[in-house]
């Protein structure tokens, strides 16, 4: 079952675990469930997803049950009206706060503006060697994309050389590794945490939030963070 984090009559926002596709995909032949289509059956109800996560990063995933609401809240993603932040675990001791300032090259080569706030949480040095380095350093950061490019925090965090963890495409195949031979976990540490957007039909301020999946909370409780 699906964490159903918010619904009305218009509305349907779950927790998407990291690993799941929004939908069926041509270059993702091996998944057999997605997203859209537990949903409907959890529900029993016709939903649409208005916006997209990538299919290793967990959180907030929004769907409307109508189309004129899907169009709506489309348009509010597109317009960059929607605030949408979320927690990653980097690389490294990241600054106490940037911005990310780069444009990203879309599948055609064309070439998008594309930008990203963050803030540092958390540091956490472990004593676990990794490689010549005799402990390993994390940081938990918050990041605030104002544009919805592909990839847009992994390719904005790889470009400042703190890439998030488990991040295959544009992260650090030794840290991936790391964690995969010390912690058996293969997850990407990336999770959609908060969304707020006013509500196409009633017109209110909506503010949603969800808790961070259990692997994300497994890396935390060993670097000794909380939120």
């Amino acid at each position: 079952m699906l964490e159903i984090v918010y619904q009305d009559d218009h509305l349907i926002a779950i927790n998407k675990p990291h690993g799941l596709l929004v939908h069926r995909s041509s270059i993702a032949n091996d998944a057999k469930e997605f997203a859209l289509q537990l949903l409907r059956d959890q529900v029993n109800r016709h939903v649409s997803p208005v916006h997209r996560l990538d299919r290793k990063t967990g959180g907030l995933l929004l769907f409307a049950f109508e189309k004129d609401v899907e169009i709506a809240m489309h348009q509010q993603f597109q317009n960059g009206e929607v605030q949408k932040k979320y927690l990653a675990v980097l690389r490294g001791y990241a600054p106490d706060s940037g911005e990310i300032d780069y444009p990203l090259a879309k599948e055609n080569g064309t070439m998008q503006e594309a930008f990203t706030a963050y803030v540092t949480l958390q540091r956490a040095e472990i004593d676990v060697a990794f490689g010549k380095h005799p402990t390993s350093r994390y940081s938990l950061v918050e990041a605030t994309p104002t544009t919805g490019r592909m990839h847009q925090l992994r390719r904005h965090f790889a470009h400042i050389f703190y890439p998030i963890i488990g991040d295959r495409k544009h992260g650090c195949n030794k840290q991936n590794r790391f964690f995969k031979e010390e912690w058996e976990m293969t997850t990407m540490l990336l999770h959609a945490s908060e969304l707020i957007f006013n509500h196409p039909v009633t017109k209110e301020e909506i503010h949603l939030k969800a808790s961070v999946q259990d692997e994300f909370k497994r890396t935390m409780d060993l670097m000794s963070w909380s939120l």
